[in-house]
């Protein structure tokens, strides 16, 4: 006989949410696994002792690795999909019936706390991860990335020089879209020129469609800025458009691929400037647990003769190629260690002449050649032909470039080359398009710092719930599954009888 269902709602309804929920469900797993009553303590401070109640912090915390973890990086479009997932609403700690907290709610929440919050999170996570040994510490790979920002290239601004602020203050409101206050040109003009003398050799050589739209300006860091969020920059991937961007620097632990920093910058740093500081926090993460750090693993964005020197004086082998365009010996110019000095093909000396500085802020050494001993040389024309002597100039740090070179070009240099690109690269890959950092979606650097920072913690969860066997339910879990069944049985038979605040049996009233 054939079958036929037919719906009716139900007025009241007698359901189980965890009855409903398997034991091997990631959800009901993880919030086995991880506790997070220490953010109660920790956000305390942020709330006065009157008026309406907020949002749990917990709770908060908790939407937010869903919202991570499920790659939906819209608050309202993450409230709805929590309201349609029975694992997730246990998760949550709610009920069939209970409403979810608004999307702006979560909003203003995330607002509210800082950053050192949520890399108490952070650091919480990593620690499970250790425990577990899936962290070594010994050896790091880091790598950086653009993220775009939640801005559009339509909307730059041009800088004001501060001459012209002085001269006219009446301008700073005006237009429609100055509400905010003109930033100021803080460029050095060497950098200016330079910029300027750029941008008219390249200007000629354009010669698609589009190059002479009004919108196809030139435009820099230097000279323009967002005016929705000042704190983005204007970056480029090779191969990809120009975009207002943020800057993620990630170290990986190399054992288990295991995230052990993150953090957010603005997108025109050079790596190498960034490095110091992602060290140490680093390596004081590890020693809160006991590791530390003793090789890591860099591209060549991060090679610097301060950091390979900063690296040293902490015992850690950096393993990073040197810069492209640095070479380890000069042609036909020996240098000579024990003077310090070079000689040049016709055996005249080169000493050292003192530090001097670039208009970066790079150190540098100077060696140049008596003028008299090039003034009678037969090869000053083609040595030093606009000069009055030859001249050389070395980083201070080459005997540490030297010493990377020889690294790099060592059989385990490249074995360890081949470990950073299989370690840190397909772990930037899985958070652009599984965890929700393909966009940062609020504002302001310290924003995008605690949206790297959950999407790191996501990753790390997912990692470290793999490394537990889904079957390591325990006997006592299993035993409280079977007595909550039995009770969900007795009070369906006596309600009168049973306590209506026994946990599990939720009574469901529909409009």
């Amino acid at each position: 006989m054939q079958g036929r269902k037919n719906f009716r709602d139900e007025k009241e309804l007698l359901f189980s949410l965890s009855a409903h929920v398997p034991e091997h469900n990631f959800y009901r797993r993880l919030k086995q696994q991880l506790d997070l009553s220490f953010l109660t303590e920790l956000t305390r401070g942020y709330y006065g002792k009157c008026g309406q109640q907020s949002i749990d912090p917990v709770v908060f915390f908790k939407l937010c690795l869903v919202g991570y973890l499920e790659n939906i990086t819209s608050d309202r479009k993450l409230i709805e999909h929590c309201s349609l997932r029975l694992d997730l609403l246990y998760f949550l700690d709610y009920q069939l019936d209970e409403p979810l907290p608004w999307h702006s709610t979560v909003s203003r929440t995330r607002q509210l706390y800082p950053e050192a919050l949520f890399e108490s999170l952070f650091d919480r996570v990593f620690s499970l991860c250790v425990e577990t040994g899936m962290v070594s510490g010994s050896t790091q790979a880091i790598d950086s990335a653009p993220v775009k920002a939640n801005a559009s290239m339509d909307s730059l601004l041009l800088k004001q020089p501060q001459e012209s602020v002085h001269l006219h203050p009446a301008q700073h409101g005006a237009g429609k879209r100055q509400s905010k206050p003109a930033q100021l040109i803080t460029a050095p003009a060497h950098q200016l020129r330079k910029l300027e003398k750029h941008q008219e050799n390249i200007r000629g050589t354009f010669t698609s469609l589009g190059s002479t739209h009004e919108k196809a300006q030139l435009v820099s860091n230097k000279t323009h800025y967002s005016p929705h969020d000042p704190d983005d920059r204007i970056s480029v991937k090779p191969g990809k458009a120009r975009k207002l961007n943020y800057h993620c620097s990630m170290a990986v632990d190399t054992a288990r691929g295991v995230i052990s920093h993150v953090q957010a910058d603005f997108a025109d740093g050079r790596d190498s400037q960034y490095l110091p500081p992602l060290v140490t926090r680093v390596q004081g993460r590890l020693r809160e647990n006991g590791l530390l750090m003793q090789e890591l693993l860099a591209d060549t964005g991060y090679s610097n003769g301060s950091n390979y020197f900063m690296l040293e004086q902490q015992g850690i082998t950096g393993w990073s190629p040197v810069f492209g365009m640095y070479k380890p010996e000069i042609e036909g110019f020996p240098y000579d260690k024990g003077k310090d000095r070079y000689i040049c093909p016709m055996g005249k000396p080169l000493p050292f002449k003192g530090f001097d500085h670039t208009p970066d802020g790079r150190l540098t050494k100077n060696y140049w050649a008596a003028p008299g001993d090039c003034r009678q040389c037969a090869s000053k024309p083609t040595c030093a032909p606009k000069a009055r002597c030859r001249k050389i100039t070395r980083t201070a740090y080459d005997e540490q470039y030297l010493r990377a070179y020889a690294r790099q070009q060592s059989r385990r240099g490249k074995r360890m080359k081949k470990l950073r690109q299989s370690t840190v690269e397909p772990v930037f890959g899985s958070l652009v398009h599984h965890y929700g950092l393909s966009r940062i979606g609020v504002l302001g650097k310290s924003g995008a710092h605690k949206v790297m920072l959950m999407a790191a913690v996501a990753f790390n969860i997912r990692k470290y719930m793999r490394n537990i066997p889904k079957k390591s339910v325990s006997m006592a879990t299993a035993m409280e599954g079977e007595q909550r069944h039995a009770h969900i049985f007795s009070y369906c038979l006596t309600p009168a009888v049973y306590p209506q605040s026994t946990r599990g049996a939720l009574q469901v009233y529909s409009e």
